[in-house]
């Protein structure tokens, strides 16, 4: 109707900034609200202090980048942009070695498929800001987009980045076996960087989803199958030694053996320890969530490292990295961080260091795959997702700190944890977690065992769990 005005679309924060479809409140309008949240905040902590800006390969991220930009600099922020399209990583990694800088800003929704746009907010030192301050943000969002613009530079971001990353590999080695690598960065902002980068230390690349295609061919940028058949594909075609894959924004990798095998977590990132503290010389302690793989326990206990489980949630990983003695942090699905390099997540560390890997083993990649397990064992693990209405998913929030079930699938559980939902260990090394969604009205139920069998057997349990719950 004439003269009924639009009313403002609500901005919920996630546990790192916010993402919302294009078609939906993804508009240049709440793009400049969350902007100039963002700047009231950081403008008021620290008067003139640096921004960075980033931004990936979706729609138009390269104008919402440079829109944040001139909203952040009309608080009289220096704000620095990046001059294309860059990995998350880089400008994580930038902010962290400027004293000047008050936080950084990626225009990126990540993973996520071409209708997303995203604002990822990082702190000072490149790492996830706090809950606390997030709401403060979101509580400083106005119900009107401000008209204030400012003058920012736009600059290389990536240069510097790339120099310091080869310094964290044996170039010798890698030049000496000279590997076939196919790098897929899946259309996203790692494009052309890992591929050149790679080239320099003398592999031979075939880099696949390089054209400039926002709508990314319709597959998302997340580096799991079923999105990784093209790049286990073109290995094979192409011979390779192995394939590397990068999600949307590049804080996340995978690895395809020579056969065309996508690792997961559970192998690569046993593997990628092992040359931290074998090749590098690596000790201390590894941090890894609730439900991570079992195997990667038991890599750090026989490479004599100590290992801390947190709930859910990169910001639990960063909060322990934050201490000295912490060599790596991982999540379940393997994003990995470094944080002598930083205290995030980097995909083109990981991918450098398993080019590395094979260089250094004159094996192949499945032969030390197997090796590994030889040592290590194997587990099988997935994980279900249970869709519950608001109201149920509420009634099995209530009964779930009472569940302490005496035994599951007929086995007696050797530890019960209510720390992060309901997690049941048993003595073989198996598990099943059972976890409501923070943001969502779904359940998700995690396992791990020595079979398949056993691992679907505990999943299903574990589900008939829940539904008698709600």
């Amino acid at each position: 109707m004439a003269g009924v005005e639009k009313r403002a679309d609500i901005i919920r924060f996630g546990v790192d900034g916010w993402q919302a479809r294009f078609d939906d409140s993804f508009t240049e309008e709440n793009v400049a609200r969350v902007a100039d949240a963002l700047a009231l905040v950081w403008a008021d902590a620290r008067p003139g202090a640096t921004v960075y800006v980033g931004y990936d390969t979706r729609h138009d991220a390269a104008d919402h980048a440079r829109l944040v930009a001139g909203v952040l600099a009309s608080y009289g922020l220096v704000v620095k942009v990046s001059e294309g399209p860059c990995p998350t990583p880089v400008v994580a990694w930038t902010c962290a070695r400027d004293e000047s800088a008050v936080g950084c800003v990626v225009l990126t929704a990540s993973e996520r498929s071409c209708e997303y746009g995203g604002i990822i907010v990082r702190g000072e030192d490149g790492g996830p800001v706090s809950h606390e301050t997030l709401e403060k943000i979101e509580q400083a969002i106005s119900l009107v987009p401000t008209t204030a613009r400012g003058a920012f530079e736009e600059t290389d971001l990536v240069s510097a980045y790339m120099s310091d990353l080869v310094t964290w590999v044996d170039r010798d080695a890698i030049r000496s076996r000279a590997p076939r690598v196919v790098v897929d960065a899946m259309y996203g902002a790692g494009t052309g960087l890992l591929a050149d980068l790679l080239r320099s230390l003398g592999c031979d690349v075939v880099e696949i989803h390089v054209e400039n295609r926002d709508d990314f061919d319709g597959i998302h940028p997340d580096p799991r199958d079923p999105w990784a058949d093209s790049c286990e594909q073109a290995v094979i075609a192409h011979n390779a030694d192995m394939g590397l894959l990068l999600d949307g924004d590049g804080d996340r990798a995978s690895v395809v053996d020579e056969k065309g095998g996508l690792l997961p977590a559970r192998v690569l990132v046993p593997m990628l320890l092992g040359d931290l503290v074998m090749a590098h010389g690596a000790h201390g302690r590894v941090v890894t969530t609730l439900t991570c793989s079992a195997c990667i326990e038991r890599e750090a206990n026989r490479l004599g490292c100590d290992t801390t489980s947190v709930p859910v949630g990169f910001a639990r990983i960063y909060r322990e990295a934050l201490e000295p003695d912490v060599i790596m942090g991982v999540e379940e699905y393997g994003g990995v961080c470094v944080p002598a390099h930083l205290r995030e997540r980097d995909g083109l560390l990981v991918c450098l260091l398993a080019v590395e890997m094979l260089a250094r083993s004159g094996k192949t990649v499945s032969t030390m795959t197997g090796e590994l397990e030889a040592v290590i064992g194997t587990m099988c693990y997935a994980r279900r997702d249970i869709r519950l209405e608001a109201a149920e998913s509420q009634a099995f929030r209530n009964v779930l700190p009472g569940l302490n079930p005496g035994d599951l699938v007929g086995h007696e559980p050797v530890e019960i944890s209510h720390a992060d939902g309901l997690r049941v260990q048993f003595e073989d090394d198996s598990w099943v977690l059972i976890r409501p969604s923070r943001t969502s009205s779904f359940v998700r139920v995690y396992a791990e065992a020595p079979t398949a069998a056993q691992r679907d057997a505990l999943l299903t349990e574990a589900c008939e769990l829940v539904r008698r719950g709600i």
